[in-house]
């Protein structure tokens, strides 16, 4: 806005109004149906009305509504899925939202994304956002402990694909890492470089990935014949300042640990910090599941479980095109292996 003499407020130019399909109609002289045609791609058209459309088209600026001309498409298709996360910030979902993006976009399809932030109340708004606006199908990594609510969305023709943790109360298609097997794997690795004190420290009970790394550490343990201490199992840290408030709570009891094994990659960070600040990091050994940004610049660098994002993720997505296709049969739930990365900090024996 700006002023006039009079020291008053001059408007500034009025927003433009968005020309509709019977604008184009009229300054083409063509039929509404015609613009319809031409703008949904129709064959029946001839070139000349083609060519009078176009022209219209460009010179009114004119923009389709996708979400109508859905509607008269034949299959009933929107080209958009939502893939609802964990939170988007967290290096792990962007990974993922990365690679549904890429296969979604070999299928002409926007990925419309949101974060649940361990909520299930927010998952049930986006899940029913997402089917208001007629998504073709949802991918989620999902908060809730029921999924039941699901069963009508799926009859109704939204396909579920769950990635990352599987589904409860529900059969549905599911792609996740091989939790157990790598949490098994980080444990023996410290345990064969000397360590019998080993801690674990994990999520939220209520998240089943951080059950399923529980049950690796625990069969690393009795595979070599330890026995879990008690006190040595943490969980229900969600960020890197409760993980660092644990780590620190663990190094003043009687019998600290002399390694860690962190299950989730915002709980290495917290658990890093904590040792750095008392000057333990060359002291106590670390290993994480899940990689991180920066976790090989450190000192020592961190050794970690990576679990491949982007296979789950492009599984997850194809898996989800294939139910939108309409691929029929029984769910199936597909486990991708986890690579042990040996940087230095889980290859510090105890002193």
């Amino acid at each position: 806005m700006s002023t006039n003499h009079d020291g008053g407020r001059r408007a500034g130019p009025a927003p433009t109004r968005r020309a509709t399909m019977r604008d184009v109609a009229v300054l083409s002289g063509v039929s509404v149906k015609t613009v319809s045609r031409v703008v949904n791609e129709v064959s029946t058209v001839s070139d000349e009305l083609r060519d009078r459309v176009m022209r219209a088209v460009a010179q009114l600026d004119f923009q389709p509504n996708l979400a109508a001309s859905s509607l008269r498409r034949t299959d009933g298709s929107t080209r958009q899925i939502a893939l609802l996360l964990e939170d988007v910030a967290n290096p792990f979902s962007a990974a993922l939202s990365r690679a549904v993006e890429n296969v979604a976009r070999e299928h002409d399809t926007l990925v419309f994304a949101g974060s649940l932030d361990e909520d299930p109340r927010r998952e049930l708004e986006l899940v029913r956002a997402a089917t208001l606006h007629r998504v073709d199908g949802i991918l989620l990594v999902p908060a809730s402990a029921d999924h039941g609510y699901l069963h009508r969305e799926i009859r109704t023709g939204t396909p579920v694909v769950f990635a990352d943790r599987p589904p409860r109360g529900l059969a549905a298609d599911a792609v996740m890492a091989a939790n157990a097997e790598g949490a098994r794997e980080a444990v023996l690795h410290l345990i064969d470089h000397g360590h019998t004190e080993i801690a674990f420290l994990g999520d939220a009970r209520t998240i089943s990935t951080v059950g399923e790394r529980l049950e690796g550490y625990r069969a690393a343990l009795a595979e070599r014949g330890l026995t879990e201490r008690p006190g040595r199992v943490v969980r229900g840290l969600s960020d890197p300042h409760s993980a660092a408030r644990a780590v620190s709570a663990l190094l003043d009891s009687g019998r600290p640990p002399t390694a860690l094994f962190t299950a989730q990659n915002l709980v290495t960070i917290g658990a890093i910090q904590a040792l750095q600040e008392r000057g333990l990091h060359e002291r106590v050994a670390v290993v994480g599941f899940d990689d991180f940004p920066m976790a090989d610049l450190l000192m020592p660098r961190v050794t970690v479980v990576a679990q491949d994002v982007t296979r789950i993720g492009a599984l997850a997505v194809r898996r989800l095109f294939a139910r939108i296709s309409g691929e029929d049969g029984p769910p199936r739930e597909e486990r991708v292996p986890t690579s042990l990365i040996a940087r230095g900090s889980g290859e510090i024996r105890p002193a």
